[in-house]
């Protein structure tokens, strides 16, 4: 079995003291998710995720490498995928997206993103990953 490795992160910026979270809508498909993508050459996670960001939204990331959690699948082309995600807070950003990859996104507080994220795996990410954005700004 191949196994696919991608680099990613939960994007947020702080509005009124209360993280509000970028989410991505594949361009293929009705998908929601986070920005990702493949691990290319001797990158590392971290570059990829932040390599990504910036493909995806034209957005300047930095990484936060305190949080990290994986996300593993088997995709429907028979290879399994895993993901590291990490989290990116960034200021206020204009969005450009990569209209190939990302049809439309949306800055959501908490319970709207858990709502719009399409997978389960994708929203027990964000409960961690909110968990870890509300106590380091508390």
């Amino acid at each position: 079995m191949i196994t696919e490795v991608d680099g990613g992160a939960i994007v947020y910026k702080m509005v009124n003291n209360k993280p509000q979270y970028l989410l991505e809508k594949s361009a293929t498909s009705d998908f929601w998710g986070f920005p990702k993508g493949h691990v290319e050459g001797k990158e590392t996670l971290e570059q990829a995720a932040i390599r990504e960001i910036k493909e995806e939204t034209n957005i300047d990331a930095k990484i936060d490498t305190n949080f990290s959690v994986d996300a593993e699948y088997d995709m429907k082309n028979g290879h399994h995928k895993v993901v590291t995600f990490y989290t990116s807070n960034v200021d206020a950003p204009k969005v450009t997206l990569q209209k190939e990859e990302i049809s439309d996104y949306v800055w959501q507080n908490y319970a709207d993103a858990r709502k719009t994220l399409t997978y389960d795996n994708l929203k027990n990410i964000l409960d961690k990953a909110n968990d870890y954005v509300v106590n380091k700004w508390s």
